[in-house]
């Protein structure tokens, strides 16, 4: 069965991003960038991949992306409808409305839309992209964490899960460090 993987930055402090939104205070190095573009180029979106010269690359470990409204709507700004092109997508919101049919929106549990990707047959796992409130809807069902740690305290901002008291416990499996101080550590649901 294919796995939910929360690939995600944090701050010291847990925080994916800033209050507005905001990524462009992680310490981004050439050697993590180029290690994130080997290994993880369907994390991209697509208008990077373009940039960076990975337009054609095949997906690797994902096929599927599931994110918040949150996540989705700084997408409008580039301007795209559809961030992850190359990525079926689903935002799970309540209120959004999105007139692209490469975007399906999820209205009802995301525990119930993970369990269905989940059980499809694939060879590719399922990015859960973010934000906070959903990573924390679906926590039971996440199972794998990549979690790029980068050096820097963000005092304040959207914590990478924000929901109920639970704690649950997952078992470290691999780390590696780069050099603009950041670490990525494997997680596996204990």
């Amino acid at each position: 069965m294919r796995k939910l993987v929360y690939y995600v930055g944090v701050s010291i402090d847990g925080y994916i991003a800033g209050p507005g939104g905001e990524i462009d205070f992680y310490p981004l190095g050439d050697d993590m960038a180029a290690w994130i573009n080997a290994r993880y180029p369907e994390t991209l979106p697509t208008h990077v991949r373009e940039l960076v010269g990975l337009g054609g690359t095949p997906n690797q470990v994902f096929d599927t992306l599931v994110m918040g409204r949150g996540t989705y709507e700084p997408a409008l700004d580039i301007p795209s409808t559809s961030p992850y092109a190359h990525l079926r997508q689903y935002v799970v919101s309540t209120t959004i409305q999105i007139d692209d049919p490469t975007v399906s929106v999820w209205r009802d549990d995301p525990i119930e839309l993970v369990r269905r990707l989940k059980a499809e047959d694939s060879e590719l796992d399922i990015y859960l992209c973010g934000g906070g409130k959903l990573a924390a809807s679906v926590l039971p069902e996440i199972d794998e964490l990549i979690i790029k740690s980068y050096p820097v305290v963000a005092g304040t901002g959207i914590p990478a899960f924000t929901g109920a008291f639970d704690p649950t416990p997952f078992t470290p499996t691999r780390r590696e460090a780069f050099g603009n101080g950041a670490q990525v550590t494997w997680f596996t649901r204990a």
